[in-house]
């Protein structure tokens, strides 16, 4: 049961607010409230210790304030924000750096090949779908696939899995 927990909460949450965001530009709270919620309800179970816990809580926090300065500035969305603090619980402190660094690196990515695809291929309908249907109006993309992409690489170097491994 254990095992099932930690291999399906999380990618299916973290997969879920990749597809909504791509299809809607929206994470909902929901999801950040499962990730959450879900953190404190396995965490006993693969040996957490309160110590190693609060170092979770403390990598969620840095997550949020920095995200939250993003957030004032324009440059990500709200719910972006409590996706990623939320994931960063999950991820801890020592996987931080290479969260931030896959995220930021994947989301400039999609950055320079939406402006690309936008420039050079738009007039293609079927790619009229999700955001990129409405990318001409808001120029905003969903850093929640970046966070997500990078989120789903990272996983399997926790606690969580090596507690079923």
């Amino acid at each position: 049961m254990l095992e099932a927990a930690i291999g399906i909460v999380f990618p299916l949450l973290v997969a879920y607010a990749a597809a909504t965001d791509f299809l809607t530009m929206r994470i909902a709270n929901r999801v950040s409230i499962l990730l959450v919620s879900g953190f404190f309800l396995i965490a006993p179970f693969v040996g957490m210790t309160p110590y190693l816990a609060l170092g979770h809580l403390a990598a969620s926090l840095a997550i949020f304030v920095v995200g939250f300065g993003l957030f004032a500035m324009g440059w990500m969305g709200g719910g972006d924000v409590k996706f990623a603090a939320a994931v960063a619980l999950w991820l801890g402190p020592s996987n931080l750096l290479e969260f931030t660094l896959l995220f930021s690196l994947f989301g400039g990515g999609m950055t320079i090949g939406i402006l690309l695809l936008h420039k050079y291929i738009e007039p293609l309908p079927v790619l009229q779908v999700g955001f990129l249907a409405k990318f001409s109006e808001h120029r905003r993309l969903p850093y929640g696939i970046a966070l997500s992409a990078a989120a789903l690489l990272v996983y399997p170097n926790t606690i969580w899995m090596n507690a079923i491994i």
